[in-house]
């Protein structure tokens, strides 16, 4: 599980459509903030998924490894988080930390962190569904989530 979430820049985020509730699905870069701990996303007001998690905070986050032709597709590794978005105030601490990892993990991202428009929300996970290979499945407490996510973050330097 650490490996597939240091491994992976990239994540399917599920939310709730802001108007009528429906899934919607997009794809989002990610850091890993380990003091917080959380997962974090700098995204566009412009969003659709933005919006969507300001008025539903509930959201998922599908993470899976790299599809390999010729291996079985079932045997994918992947990783489904649960958890609440927040959106951290300007200049407060958890923006800070928020900040921080991203920059770490996306440096040439910096001058959009001063754009009026984008804003950092954190994603404090409850759980998570692991797949480590076909039949090879598992529910992932809250804690387990936690220790993993600082041990990725302190190995990234966050």
């Amino acid at each position: 599980m650490a490996q597939l979430l240091s491994e992976r820049r990239t994540a399917a985020l599920a939310t709730l459509g802001a108007d009528d509730g429906c899934p919607f699905v997009s794809m989002t870069p990610y850091a890993i903030d380990g003091a917080q701990p959380a997962l974090v996303l700098h995204v566009s007001a412009l969003a659709a998924h933005t919006a969507n998690m300001a008025a539903h905070p509930a959201v998922s986050i599908l993470i899976a490894a790299r599809d390999v032709p010729g291996a079985p597709v079932h045997d994918l590794p992947r990783i489904t988080l649960t958890g609440t978005a927040q959106t951290p105030t300007a200049g407060s601490a958890p923006w800070q930390s928020a900040r921080q990892a991203y920059l770490a993990r996306f440096p040439d991202t910096e001058h959009m962190t001063a754009l009026p428009d984008f804003r950092f929300v954190t994603i404090a996970p409850h759980g998570a569904r692991q797949i480590a290979g076909f039949g090879a499945a598992r529910s992932v407490q809250a804690d387990e989530l936690l220790r993993v996510l600082r041990r990725v973050a302190a190995a990234a330097g966050v």
